[in-house]
């Protein structure tokens, strides 16, 4: 299935991150609003640019391909598992497609470069611009979540390496309802969270499918497009998008 996958992954191997922040674009909605609470797909808020620099490292020659099949068979097991019924926790699912990407790249890479990868996976940060902009968020009284793939202790590790402890209500991984998004229950966590009307309740997604998913089950959007992707071409469109987190707060009026 064809969601632009290829082009965010071939940037993301080739660590072109300066070029995907440095295209500047409109929020696509002139009027602010308030909401409630915000929930955040994982990768709005974290930043994996440096778990793609080891691959890099690791293999010079090879690493752009390596990450560009790590990255779309991580997000395609997860689709797959979803229609199969076979769910598994996403730092799993991100093991398997590592050892697909290398198995089919021909690279026979050890242990200890297996786990110097996934441990990676748990060193993770935020984005720059995310801490500020969370804490404006709070101070202006908007309940927060993350509402993401990743596993409790994959955003618990985020969290705390960014010392942001206690600035989210609630980290609401999909182990919870066994289902990857784009699936209604995964996105249904945030309502039940917040105790909140769909309305109420701003989706702030990093990839386009997931802007689509958030969208269609019927969340307020917010797509923080950090790469200026197109959107899939599935006649949906975001509430509002921006590059960054400055964006987002002028939309929901948060000085």
């Amino acid at each position: 299935m064809d969601i632009d996958r290829s082009e965010f992954i071939s940037m993301a191997g080739t660590l072109l991150g300066a070029a995907m922040l440095a295209k500047p674009f409109d929020i696509l909605s002139i009027q602010p609003r308030k909401f409630k609470a915000i929930a955040f797909d994982g990768l709005a808020i974290f930043d994996l640019r440096p778990v793609f620099k080891i691959m890099q490292d690791m293999y010079p020659e090879h690493g752009g391909e390596l990450v560009s099949l790590w990255r779309t068979k991580q997000f395609e097991y997860t689709w797959l598992r979803n229609q199969l019924g076979t769910y598994t926790d996403f730092f799993t699912v991100t093991r398997d497609a590592l050892t697909f990407a290398t198995k089919t790249v021909k690279i026979d890479m050890d242990k200890t470069q297996k786990q110097q990868l996934m441990q990676a996976y748990l060193n993770i940060k935020v984005w720059p611009d995310v801490a500020d902009a969370l804490r404006a968020l709070k101070v202006a009284g908007v309940k927060l979540a993350l509402l993401s793939n990743f596993t409790d202790e994959m955003m618990q590790k985020g969290i705390e390496n960014s010392s942001l402890q206690g600035v989210f209500d609630y980290a609401l991984s999909t182990d919870k309802v066994k289902k990857f998004k784009p699936d209604p229950q995964a996105y249904q966590m945030a309502i039940d969270a917040f105790k909140l009307d769909k309305r109420d309740i701003l989706f702030v997604p990093f990839a386009a499918w997931d802007m689509a998913g958030g969208k269609q089950f019927g969340y307020p959007t917010f797509w923080l497009n950090r790469q200026g992707m197109p959107a899939e071409e599935l006649g949906i469109k975001a509430d509002a998008e921006g590059k960054g987190m400055s964006e987002l707060l002028v939309y929901c009026n948060v000085k």
